[in-house]
């Protein structure tokens, strides 16, 4: 069988080195680091702690067919509990669930009936431009919120609590056709679609590199060039490039691509240890602050609290953001105040995912290149999705395909 080198061992390089071994081919997956998962991993709380920690709390949707597919393939599907209720937290700590169906929409407390009535007003123009509408790469999500007369607080409190978390950008640097992507196939979609879906055990278990056939896995093992001889990629049959798009232009030059249109949006996960429980629910997303989630990781006492698109955190010293996370945890927890803190973390991932502004499709390369045998991967590519870790998959898949397809023997791997 034909061999395949993949030079990344994140999402987008493992689903394609699952998808191409699985189909027969003889693979080697190359990764920098000892371990696989790129940004969705774990690692040790100190040098001398045994404790893994996740390096941000990553979150998929029920929607997340591919990825679901990839935790199949690997076996690890069992390590994912999925929540079919969403708890918004007021400051104060008034806390309303929304369930799927209307009546438990109307009963959420923290939007009044205007709001809601706006909302609805949205979401039934999402059903229906979601198929006609050719500008929505054009404009960003808050100007199409704003064409829709949502309310402020509708804006503030439900449209940007959701999207923003989802899409790692804010409102007004995100193009309108993700804010859309995310309700259609998740909010809006069927029951199954809208479940959130968290790991039981720390990412970095989900991805034995044991469970991948015909897939030889090398850690610590960076490559830093594929080389292109008369017009092909040499070191294997086939090559994939699942590295981040800044590493490409090293990587293999003679593509030329033109990547001069990324950026990249942070996020910043808080890692708190209290000395008794604060924090009494699964996960709440947090209303009108800096920090917008807070996820229960052991028994209320180990809370872990996510902002995303966190540019107003990357210079700010690591004491203040412990300090600025903890003031306003309590403001929606009040036995924050009681407890004391006995250790902290803080994870700023300042390259978490490129920025989905308007006009940045175009920018996104297929998986297909101008050298034969050379393809790409990753949460950047044309994907179909956001920077998201389905999007990953998806791109590792597609990758996959276009392998298959090069060989002649197509294959379908995407769902």
């Amino acid at each position: 069988m034909p061999s395949v080198l993949i030079a990344g061992g994140g999402l987008a390089g493992m689903a394609a080195a699952a998808a191409l071994g699985s189909a027969g081919y003889q693979v080697e997956l190359h990764e920098t680091r000892a371990f696989l998962g790129g940004r969705a991993t774990s690692f040790p709380v100190s040098a001398d702690d045994s404790e893994l920690i996740d390096n941000c709390q990553h979150v998929l949707l029920g929607c997340f067919t591919n990825l679901l597919d990839l935790y199949r393939r690997l076996g690890v599907e069992d390590r994912i509990g999925f929540y079919r209720e969403f708890h918004f937290v007021e400051p104060g700590g008034r806390v309303s669930t929304m369930r799927r169906g209307l009546g438990s929409f109307m009963g959420l407390d923290f939007l009044g009936a205007a709001d809601k009535l706006a909302i609805a007003r949205g979401l039934l123009a999402i059903r229906r431009e979601r198929t006609w509408r050719q500008d929505l790469d054009r404009i960003t999500m808050l100007d199409w919120l704003r064409e829709k007369r949502q309310t402020p607080r509708a804006i503030q409190r439900f449209w940007r609590q959701v999207l923003v978390s989802a899409i790692n950008e804010d409102l007004d640097r995100m193009a309108a056709r993700h804010g859309f992507q995310v309700f259609w196939l998740g909010l809006l979609g069927d029951a199954q679609s809208s479940r959130m879906g968290l790991a039981t055990a720390p990412l970095r278990e989900l991805y034995g590199a044991q469970r991948l056939p015909n897939v030889a896995v090398r850690l610590r093992s960076p490559v830093e060039r594929i080389p292109i001889e008369n017009g092909r990629a040499m070191g294997a049959d086939y090559c994939i490039s699942a590295v981040p798009f800044e590493r490409v232009a090293a990587l293999v030059p003679e593509l030329g691509l033109d990547l001069g249109a990324f950026e990249h949006s942070p996020i910043t996960g808080i890692h708190l240890w209290f000395d008794r429980p604060v924090l009494d629910l699964p996960h709440a997303t947090l209303l009108d602050r800096t920090i917008q989630w807070a996820f229960n990781k052991s028994e209320g006492k180990y809370v872990q609290v996510v902002v995303s698109a966190s540019r107003s955190l990357l210079e700010m010293p690591r004491a203040e953001v412990i300090a600025l996370a903890v003031r306003e945890l309590a403001e929606f927890f009040p036995r924050v105040r009681e407890a004391r803190l006995e250790k902290a973390q803080v994870v700023k991932e300042a390259r978490a995912t490129f920025s989905a502004r308007p006009g940045m499709e175009a920018s996104r390369p297929p998986a297909r290149t101008a050298i034969p045998n050379l393809f790409l991967a990753g949460d950047w590519t044309r994907s179909g999705w956001p920077a998201t870790m389905e999007g990953a998959v998806r791109s590792g898949y597609l990758a996959a395909e276009a392998v298959a397809e090069a060989e002649g023997r197509p294959e379908k791997f995407v769902r």
